[in-house]
């Protein structure tokens, strides 16, 4: 098995004369659980599809499992599961099993009909006629069925209600660990992604702003708060926050040294998120003035 999942070189895809992500450039370790994370219009969903071959690369090169995705050469090993969890509605639960046997290559009903009966959903049901965590749940089941090395998945959750979401994102994981698959999803929800993966890329504006192991971020930033006079001499800031004589700094880099002025706080997947994406909005404010 290839040890990189995907990896991108000067990636970009033009709409028009809109960039949705240009110059990208990221590898995704093989066996990992990656969180997409970015506002709208990031370039998310322009990723997700061009590493399934539902785009085409306005430049650079992408790769998938070792392999070039335009060569068309690696795609029976990737599922992908849209936001909207796109089935034939018309169809029984039954029916879209043996379409997706019918469609791919790899394919192991037992997959698809166990997880189907653990979670009590009939299989002469129709689609359409299903609760919104029950059609994401079939949607599941028929991507697993698949067999693949590489899950894509693009904001499954964001249509759910929270009890929903819980069950989609345990079998997520369940299956996770039983295939070792690599699994990439993209969230809103930053807290959830958390719990559930240990790489994260952040996107902005169509550009990585960050790409690395969930637990490294974590240990490489500090939030120092005290003194604005102090804040010059800090080096690595990422985003800043003024509060009167007072500072809030994101900082990347080694901690303080004992004896500074600085109180050092422990930095969540949120906050550090959520810091990297405001350092990153006045310079979108100024885009969309212009």
């Amino acid at each position: 098995m290839n040890d990189i999942a995907i990896r991108t070189s000067g990636l970009g895809k033009r709409y028009r004369q809109k960039w949705a992500l240009r110059g990208c450039d990221i590898e995704v370790p093989a066996g990992r659980v990656v969180g997409l994370v970015g506002p709208n219009g990031a370039g998310k969903s322009t990723l997700m599809n061009l590493a399934v071959g539902l785009l085409a690369p306005t430049e650079g090169t992408l790769e998938v499992l070792g392999r070039e995705v335009r060569a068309n050469t690696v795609l029976h090993r990737v599922a992908y599961i849209d936001q909207e969890h796109t089935m034939y509605r018309n169809f029984t639960v039954r029916e879209m099993v043996k379409t997706g046997r019918k469609l791919n290559a790899r394919w192991d009903d037992r997959i698809a009909f166990d997880r189907l009966a653990e979670l009590n959903i009939p299989l002469d049901s129709r689609i359409g006629a299903l609760s919104g965590g029950q059609r994401a749940q079939v949607a599941l089941a028929v991507a697993l069925a698949k067999e693949p090395e590489l899950l894509i998945l693009d904001e499954p959750v964001a249509s759910l209600d929270p009890l929903a979401r819980r069950e989609l994102m345990s079998v997520l994981m369940e299956a996770k660990a039983d295939s070792g698959c690599t699994v990439v999803l993209s969230s809103h929800v930053v807290s959830e992604l958390e719990r559930l993966c240990d790489y994260l890329i952040v996107l902005d504006r169509g550009q990585v702003k960050l790409a690395d192991d969930i637990d490294d971020l974590l240990e490489q930033h500090h939030l120092l708060v005290g003194p604005a006079a102090a804040a010059a001499d800090v080096a690595g800031v990422v985003h800043r926050e003024d509060r009167g004589d007072r500072v809030s700094l994101l900082v990347r880099g080694d901690r303080p040294a004992p004896g500074s002025p600085w109180d050092v706080q422990h930095v969540d997947l949120e906050t550090l998120v959520m810091h990297y994406l405001s350092a990153a909005a006045p310079t979108r404010l100024r885009e969309v003035a212009a």
